[in-house]
């Protein structure tokens, strides 16, 4: 994935971060990310560590929404951030970027050519999750679970054209990723192994039907 400030030398990203009056937090594993301003209009970006976004449903079931890693952007525009049933957590220790989204709006910036490089580097990433977004829902129209899984193998498939799948969390994050009971997925994965269609090691998955 593009990262934010790609383009830029570090006494570019001192005036830029200076121009947009940024402001950086630090988060231990498991603390709540951004709990007084998720529902501000703002853009966050992870510059250290690893955070989920994560959807408690009525009946207390939790729902892994995005996963948020180094260069990762979020906020209330790009992001299910606003609703009190999303939470942001870290899950190791996390320093989050924090810019107002009406500083990046601001015309007068376009005057200065490291702005920018960060406002194209911005959209890039925006749209690359917009086409994430749009995959998972493929994911997600599936009725069963071993749909959702063969669904979710071929997406990554097409990405590198490679039968390795290096999973970027763990099984039981993809659970929660394809929107699944994790036992039940589980079961389906061994089915899976068991029928000679895949083969897992660790976050390794073999696809032996290509």
């Amino acid at each position: 994935m593009e990262a934010p400030f790609e383009g830029l030398s570090q006494n570019q990203i001192h005036k830029l971060f200076n121009l947009l009056e940024v402001h950086i937090y630090k988060y231990n594993k498991n603390e709540e990310i951004l709990p007084k301003l998720k529902t501000n209009n703002i853009i966050g970006i992870i510059i250290n560590g690893q955070a989920q976004i994560i959807h408690t449903e009525y009946n207390g079931n939790e729902i892994m929404m995005e996963e948020l890693i180094k260069d990762s952007i979020f906020g209330s525009n790009i992001s299910s951030t606003t609703n009190e049933d999303y939470q942001i957590f870290a899950k190791e220790n996390t320093e989050v970027l924090v810019i107002d989204y009406n500083k990046i709006i601001n015309p007068k910036n376009l005057q200065y050519s490291y702005f920018n490089t960060f406002l194209r580097n911005l959209f890039n990433i925006i749209n690359i999750k917009y086409k994430i977004s749009n995959e998972r829902i493929k994911i997600l129209e599936k009725k069963q679970i071993r749909n959702k899984l063969l669904e979710y193998f071929e997406i990554e498939y097409k990405k590198s054209r490679s039968k390795y799948i290096y999973l970027p969390f763990t099984l039981k994050d993809l659970a929660d990723y394809i929107a699944v009971n994790r036992s039940a997925m589980f079961r389906e994965l061994k089915n899976l192994k068991e029928e000679r269609f895949i083969e897992i090691k660790n976050k390794k998955i073999t696809l032996l039907y290509k």
